[in-house]
């Protein structure tokens, strides 16, 4: 660690003698060194950060408002649109901020697939990612019952019902779920508290994510470690600047759908309250789950001894946990996409198939979708059991440069693919 600053003020001198807070910040923010090369694609994990401060906020500030009860949260929400000193603006921060976290979590997490950064040694930083992952998944879906209009009330019932298919348990499951034997007040009430309860979970896998990125440094798009201080700049201030500037572009994006198109990731039918009598035309989940939604719905036919039902649940938890594996699939010496010339282009298979995934889980299980989705889940798994391992031994990769710092100064000559890889490990 450096040598702590000499800080001019006396009340910061005064705490931080006692409690090192500012040093700490200075060492970890400040002179933290950070890979010259960086593209603005590593601007998304600060803005995932500042997302879910928002998201805290503004759920904090409803949750003053809310009801959660079955009688009353529908009409709770439209006071809080109505009545509620800008009430309405809150709730769509707070509505579009969830799809927001979602789209930059999800470029977050194919940049790192696109430039290896699962790769030794940052397996258990991908794997907090992957949890990170999965508690929004639960705490988002838990969060869009609770409007209580009709998509939330059918989604939960069909989404919940999943479980019965998981033998012997899966009934015990679907009771403790609900509170009862239908989906009802004491279902509202369950994830209302975990709704709440889940975004401090979060917090906590989100630090231990940063702990970990710290440890094992930043990755890089040549997907090569710093060699030394040419290699490397203090975050601050250059990646606070460069940071700000993302944010910047992202809040004015974040600001157009909430001020002009509010509702443009939501559904229509949620505007009219829960009712168990009559079902929805067309059951979907909200964008983010739509790929997974596919996964679910393309086995309509028994595998073996296996029910279509469970094999569709065992596949759509299986395309997640798949990801906590991945490091180990990976057989690549080289970390980046841009030295590997036919991974890139797997790579971007790998994403429209995610597309056609996401489309299909957005139409009716009928026709061609349904065709579409089944050919889909299958490249999805293939891509990361077989593709990846495969590819991972027969691709032969581009001459790495010998530094980060060397195709900006053309100092130090290249190195070959191999000898690189090998330094990259004993590092």
């Amino acid at each position: 660690m450096n040598t702590a600053p000499q800080w001019k003020n006396p009340v910061i001198r005064w705490v931080d003698e006692r409690l090192p807070v500012f040093t700490y910040l200075d060492h970890e923010y400040g002179q933290f060194p950070m890979p010259k090369n960086l593209n603005y694609f590593w601007n998304f994990g600060a803005l995932a950060s500042i997302i879910l401060i928002v998201m805290v906020v503004t759920g904090i500030v409803l949750a003053m408002q809310y009801t959660p009860h079955v009688d009353h949260a529908f009409n709770s929400v439209e006071r809080i649109m109505r009545d509620v000193n800008y009430g309405w603006l809150l709730r769509y921060i707070h509505m579009n901020g969830g799809s927001m976290f979602f789209i930059v979590v999800y470029i977050h997490m194919f940049r790192g697939l696109y430039y290896g950064s699962y790769k030794a040694p940052r397996e258990l930083l991908w794997m907090l990612g992957v949890v990170i992952l999965l508690l929004m998944m639960a705490n988002a879906f838990m969060g869009y019952v609770l409007p209580w209009g009709q998509m939330s009330y059918w989604g939960a019932t069909v989404i919940t019902n999943l479980f019965s298919a998981i033998p012997y348990i899966g009934d015990w499951i679907v009771t403790l779920l609900w509170g009862g034997f239908a989906v009802d007040n004491a279902t509202l009430n369950r994830f209302y508290s975990l709704h709440y309860l889940l975004p401090f979970v979060l917090f906590g896998v989100v630090g231990m994510h940063v702990v970990a990125l710290h440890i094992t440094k930043s990755n890089n798009p040549d997907g090569i470690e710093m060699k030394g201080p040419q290699d490397s700049i203090p975050f601050h201030p250059y990646f606070t600047a460069k940071d700000a500037v993302g944010t910047g572009f992202f809040l004015i994006f974040f600001a157009f759908f909430v001020f002009f198109a509010p509702n443009f990731f939501g559904e229509p039918d949620n505007y009219i309250e829960a009712n168990p009598l009559v079902t929805p035309a067309h059951i979907v989940p909200e964008w983010y789950f739509l790929p997974f939604y596919a996964i679910l719905r393309s086995i309509t036919f028994d595998v073996l001894f296996i029910p279509a039902k469970l094999m569709g649940v065992i596949l759509m938890f299986g395309s997640i946990l798949i990801l906590f594996v991945l490091p180990w699939l990976d057989t690549a010496k080289v970390r980046s996409a841009k030295y590997r010339p036919i991974y890139k282009y797997v790579f971007w298979i790998f994403f429209i198939d995610c597309l056609a995934l996401g489309w299909v889980g957005s139409q009716p299980p009928e026709g061609i979708a349904l065709i579409v989705g089944q050919i889909g889940t299958f490249y999805y798994f293939i891509h990361f059991i077989i593709v990846i391992p495969v590819l991972g031994k027969i691709e032969t990769p581009l001459p790495l440069p010998a530094s980060i710092a060397e195709p900006v100064t053309g100092g130090g000559g290249g190195t070959s693919a191999g000898a690189a890889a090998a330094k990259m490990e004993k590092s």
